[in-house]
């Protein structure tokens, strides 16, 4: 059996706010966050939309492919999904419920169970596995569905200049399908394999310090402003890079192939610096790596989502393709997928 990709959907907020407009409010311009990141503008929603709705919209959008495809209606088409899982760090409740579970009543998915995951902006690498196991323990689970959703702008400090302009919201997400391809050999389809690691020793190099159990809001306190990302920027761009060039080596060596096989590698959109670097050290050239940062900046577990979502409606990947996605984030975690699409 083959765990294939069969449709895709995004959602990213009306609100552009460009690196022009940004240096309206606080003490930058165009050229420095261009030059540090690969910024050009981000998508910023508004105080009314939360993780959930912008979720939604993707996964409505990715719906109404895969139901058009499999020619069934989209009501059927819904009620055929076993599985849900959002991967965010931006939840629309503190704890509970999950996120998921409001995308699933939302849809009207009544069979499917729905989860959360939190892996910082490697969610939907881990996402994709996570489901992929899921059917693969039953061959009467037929579907999933793997989202990814942020709206990072609410727990970013605005007063920061150097991370406040690094992040946007937005939503991506994928229909996994259980289908009688073949997963190895000749003909071999979907999800071929993934790596999964992290270093829990790096914790600190991007956190939201309260409002967990560890530092909690006590009755009665006064607090300046709302809790929001510390990031070391030097310790983040410097496993980054490692562990992108790292998991693309692996990748490569467990399936027994060269970076000329693969049509595409999708990393998450954090930094443009970091994927050239990563490029350089491994020889790869620049445009085989899809970049959308300058529009959407980091959209955290959404990024490689909404990529494969434009590349898919935009027709820049094809049936048979070998697709390769990259992520790293929070926690700290790194992982990677090979996909034929």
């Amino acid at each position: 059996m083959a765990f294939e990709i069969i449709a895709t959907g995004k959602a990213v907020p009306p609100n552009r706010v460009s690196n022009d407009d940004l240096a309206k409010r606080i003490d930058t311009n165009d050229e420095w966050i261009r030059s540090h990141s690969g910024i050009g503008a981000r998508h910023i929603a508004e105080e009314t939309t939360a993780c959930s709705d912008l979720a939604l919209e993707a996964a409505r959008q990715a719906l109404a492919m895969g139901a058009e495809k499999a020619g069934e209606t989209p009501e059927a088409f819904v009620q055929s999904l076993d599985l849900i899982v959002l991967g965010t760090v931006t939840p629309d409740y503190y704890g509970l419920p999950a996120t998921a579970c409001v995308v699933q009543d939302k849809i009207g998915a009544r069979n499917a169970a729905a989860l959360d995951l939190n892996a910082g902006c490697s969610g939907f690498i881990y996402g994709l596995e996570l489901a992929t196991g899921f059917l693969g323990l039953n061959p009467s689970r037929k579907r999933a569905l793997v989202i990814g959703s942020d709206v990072l702008t609410r727990v970013t400090n605005w007063n920061d200049r150097s991370t406040c302009v690094l992040f946007g919201d937005g939503a991506g997400a994928v229909l996994l399908e259980q289908t009688s391809a073949p997963s190895k050999g000749p003909g071999k389809r979907g999800l071929l394999r993934s790596t999964l690691g992290a270093d829990g020793s790096g914790m600190e190099s991007i956190i939201v310090r309260r409002g967990g159990s560890r530092s909690p809001f006590k009755t009665g306190e006064t607090v300046e402003s709302h809790p929001a990302i510390e990031m070391d920027g030097r310790a983040v761009y410097n496993f980054a890079v490692k562990a992108v060039t790292a998991t693309i080596e692996k990748l490569l060596a467990e399936e027994g192939i060269s970076v000329d096989q693969v049509d595409r590698i999708v990393p998450h959109q954090a930094n443009a610096r970091i994927v050239q670097a990563a490029a350089k050290r491994l020889g790869i050239p620049e445009e085989k790596f899809f970049l959308n940062i300058e529009e959407y900046a980091n959209t955290s577990a959404a990024s490689i989502p909404i990529a494969l979502d434009e590349l898919n409606r935009g027709g820049k990947i094809k049936k048979g393709d070998l697709i390769m996605t990259i992520g790293f984030g929070s926690g700290l975690t790194f992982g990677g997928n090979l996909i034929v699409w």
